[in-house]
This record gives structure tokens, C-alpha cells and sequence, in this order.
């Protein structure tokens, strides 16, 4: 399993799983099946209501034309809508169990998630061509059909190839994105809730974690799993004498009880 480091604020780094290339074949396989499966019922629909219209009537075409493209669309912003929706996963990245961040381990933003499916060129282009030749053709030539095929192919091979040999196991969408693919099931996640129930009756230690930024507490969170699980103490210990410097605490407690009772405290203190 291949392993990537990633920075945190503090200068600690949690380790992320990148996903198996089967993984990834798998889970463009089984959206691709679903943009397909979709592309043959709205084809069959898009016949019936073609019956009812004038073909050689311009209007009829062009209305014909607008309801094509809106038959079409779902496929188009397929990714990018359930990525955004699904804290960067699609259905077939869900089931395989791997979801797209930013390279700093956090959730992309939404101008990521937009430049990357910008360039998610080849499997959209063979889906579309799949679902013109399923509606017709959609005027298309033989020539014409040809040529988009091949340039499909040629930018799927382009991503394999770069999926394959890049260290972070990234795509031309994921290059220009800044973003990576990671196991669901990483040891850390900067983006994991941290959320956790504190009794009312809590008093804070150290109101002083209000200082810093969600993306602060959610690294604490992930720096504390893994030095937990790796039985790293050394990690803990270095992130927490920099935030005592950066937070000006004083105190001899041990530092993955202090991180504990920081997070403890955020947590009281965020909802009062």
C-alpha cells in the first residue's frame, strides 16, 4: 500500500493510503456503468418525445436540440455535483472506499473540485459518444465520431499512464486541482469530525484553543489518532510543545492528555 505524508499546521505530517490503481479502475467502471444505464433509459425517452415532434419544423429542432442537452446534462456534472455533495466522492468512489482532498489532506475547495472536472475529459467524452450513438448518432459522422474517440483514448491513456508513475498517484484534473486520492480508511483524516459530546457541567483548561482555525483543531485531532495508533509519542509530544508556544500555555501535563483536553475544551467552548 502506498503511503503519502502530508503536512499539518503545526509541521507534523499524517501519512494517507493512496488507493490501489484497481481501486480506482473499479469505481470509474461503476460510474461509468451508471452514466451509461442512465444514457439508455433518457435515449428511449428522448425517442418518445421525438414522435411527437415536426421534425422538418426549424422550431420543432431546435426545440428538440434544448431538450437533448437538458436530457444530457446530469451526465456532464455527474461528478462534480456528487463530489461536492459527497465530501468528494462519487458512487463508485464510495464503494470502493476512496475520496478526493486536497493535497494538504483537507477538503477541496470548490474551485478544485471545478478544475478537476474540467479536465475530466476522456470518460466523459466516451460516455457522450456512447450515448450519441445510442440516440442516433446525434448527426455525427463516422469521421467525425472516429477522431473524438481516439482523442478520448488518448487523454484516458495520458491519465493512466500519470496515475501509474506519479508519486501521489495523480491525474491531469488532479495536477492543476492540487488535489489526491486517498483510502476512505486512511489512518488520519484532517477533514474527520470533531465533534464530541462534553458534559455542561466542563470546565475549560485552556480557552486559548479558540485561537486557532478549524483546520488547526481538525490536524490536533489527526496528529493525536496517530501517534495513538503508531504508539508515536515523540509526535504528540512535538505537536504539543508547538502549540504551547504558540498559544503561550504553560503546563506539565502529558502531551496526548494535553491534546485530549484541547480538543475537549474546543468542543465545549464552540457551541457556548
Amino acid at each position: 500500500m502506498a503511503l503519502i505524508k502530508v503536512p499539518t499546521s503545526f509541521n507534523i505530517e499524517v501519512e494517507f493510503e493512496i488507493p490501489e490503481f484497481y481501486r480506482r479502475l473499479l469505481s470509474l467502471f461503476i460510474d461509468m456503468v451508471i452514466e451509461i444505464v442512465y444514457l439508455i433509459l433518457i435515449s428511449k425517452v428522448y425517442r418518445e418525445i421525438a414522435r411527437n415532434y415536426n421534425w422538418f419544423d426549424h422550431d420543432s429542432r431546435y426545440d428538440l436540440a434544448s431538450i437533448q442537452m437538458l436530457l444530457f446534462l446530469p451526465i456532464m456534472v455527474y461528478h462534480v455535483v456528487l463530489e461536492i455533495t459527497m465530501n468528494g466522492q462519487s458512487v463508485g468512489k464510495k464503494i470502493m472506499g476512496i475520496r478526493v482532498v486536497n493535497e494538504n489532506g483537507g477538503k477541496p475547495s470548490f474551485s478544485q473540485f471545478f478544475i478537476r472536472w474540467l479536465l475530466r475529459i476522456s470518460d466523459v467524452w466516451i460516455v457522450l459518444l456512447l450515448g450519441a450513438i445510442l440516440s442516433g448518432g446525434a448527426g455525427m459522422g463516422g469521421w467525425e465520431t472516429g477522431f473524438l474517440i481516439l482523442m478520448a483514448l488518448g487523454f484516458l491513456i495520458t491519465d493512466i499512464v500519470l496515475i501509474a508513475s506519479s508519486q501521489k498517484g495523480q491525474r491531469i484534473g488532479d495536477m492543476l486541482a492540487k488535489t489526491i486520492l486517498i483510502r476512505t480508511s486512511s489512518k488520519a483524516s484532517i477533514e474527520d469530525t470533531v465533534f464530541q459530546e462534553v458534559e455542561d457541567t466542563y470546565t475549560p483548561s485552556f480557552p486559548q484553543i479558540m485561537q486557532l482555525s478549524d483546520r488547526d483543531i481538525n490536524a490536533i485531532k489527526s496528529i493525536l489518532e496517530s501517534s495513538k495508533k503508531k504508539n508515536d509519542y515523540l509526535m504528540a509530544t512535538s505537536a504539543a510543545d508547538k502549540i504551547k508556544n504558540h498559544l503561550q500555555i504553560q503546563t506539565d501535563m502529558d502531551p496526548q492528555s494535553f491534546l485530549e483536553i484541547l480538543l475537549k475544551d474546543y468542543n465545549y467552548l464552540s457551541v457556548k
